[in-house]
């Protein structure tokens, strides 16, 4: 009867030694079968697999990154893990990225600079080949550890100049595009919802006070602004505060669907009537924006098809390539339901 080697300690940790002592071969065909697979024969691929998950075998990717130059990972910065839409965004850039073997280090920065700085100084101890970040943001140390590391980046959700690499939208045109809707439905008391107030928020603004403007229209009395996360629940109690400021008001663009959506729950509480007396409308197209009713005008916004060209032109500047464009544009629509 064979008796079966008791499996390496945490500490005692096995090796590419280990393994091809135990199938008879070199370290060099293990590493050959593990990384290089077609180069081995079935069988003893078989037997080396066989071994591996016998003895518990990790393989070492510091060791392996040091050898090959490079991790084999991306480190990747959204915002928020709750909120649907930088999700989306990640759902594309990882259906990229782990098609072609990369691992992704996701960071929730939680809209905070300061918090974005810590998990990035953090990620660099892994040594990741490349970095997706939101927006343009970033501290100061940010970008001067981005310098000095020579490490490819793109921005997402944002657009710059030439000198940098990003996909995104314009998010001042989306926001003008929503008033100028706003506008042509014969609304002239028209206010503002915002939360949050991270830089594409405020796009969204200039470009709906810039659309009022050109109307010649007053903005500043129907605008709440609030720095605090945005939620259904907030978009109820600003709409109270609206209110309150701006009785007269006659339609409301909210910076997102789920303000949007809280202020149709507190306007038919309130018996206030949408369209009719209060128009509504969001950002972004969540799935519930097509059901609600009224459902909800909003501007829809390619979050999935943003993270999926994110990642394919970081891995075109991974690979030391040029991309055909430095900034891709990649719009938005403007989705008029009920609610307007």
């Amino acid at each position: 009867m064979s008796i079966r080697k008791p499996r390496p300690t945490q500490s005692e940790r096995a090796t590419l030694a280990d393994i091809a002592a135990r199938v008879g071969v070199s370290s060099i065909t293990v590493s050959r079968a593990i990384n290089t697979p077609q180069l081995v024969s079935e069988e003893l691929r078989t037997q080396i697999a066989s071994v591996i998950a016998d003895i518990g075998y990790i393989p070492n990717r510091a060791a392996r990154a040091l050898a090959r130059a490079r991790s084999d990972s991306v480190a990747v910065l959204i915002p928020s893990l709750s909120n649907t839409v930088f999700t989306d965004v990640l759902a594309g850039a990882r259906d990229v990225l782990h098609a072609h073997g990369y691992r992704t280090l996701i960071g929730d920065t939680r809209y905070s600079p300061a918090e974005e700085e810590n998990l990035f100084r953090a990620y660099l101890e892994h040594s990741p080949d490349g970095v997706l970040l939101t927006g343009f943001d970033q501290t100061p140390l940010i970008r001067q550890l981005l310098e000095k590391s020579r490490m490819p980046v793109v921005h997402m959700m944002e657009l710059a100049g030439p000198d940098s690499y990003c996909v995104g939208l314009n998010q001042f045109d989306a926001g003008h595009a929503m008033a100028s809707h706003l506008l042509s439905r014969g609304y002239r008391r028209i206010g503002f919802l915002g939360a949050q107030l991270d830089p594409r928020v405020m796009q969204r603004l200039y470009g709906y006070r810039s659309a009022l403007q050109e109307a010649g229209l007053p903005f500043a009395a129907g605008e709440i602004l609030d720095a605090t996360p945005s939620s259904i629940g907030l978009g109820v109690d600003m709409l109270g505060r609206l209110l309150r400021q701006a009785p007269d008001c006659d339609a409301l663009f909210c910076c997102n669907d789920d303000l949007a959506l809280g202020v149709l729950f507190e306007s038919r509480r309130r018996d206030i009537r949408v369209p009719e007396q209060l128009a509504v409308a969001g950002f972004n197209d969540l799935a519930a924006s097509a059901w609600v009713s009224p459902s909800l005008t909003t501007i829809a916004t390619p979050r999935y098809n943003i993270g999926h060209a994110a990642a394919t032109m970081l891995l075109q500047r991974m690979r030391g390539e040029t991309p055909a464009a430095s900034n891709i544009d990649l719009g938005f629509s403007l989705r008029v339901r009920e609610s307007t």
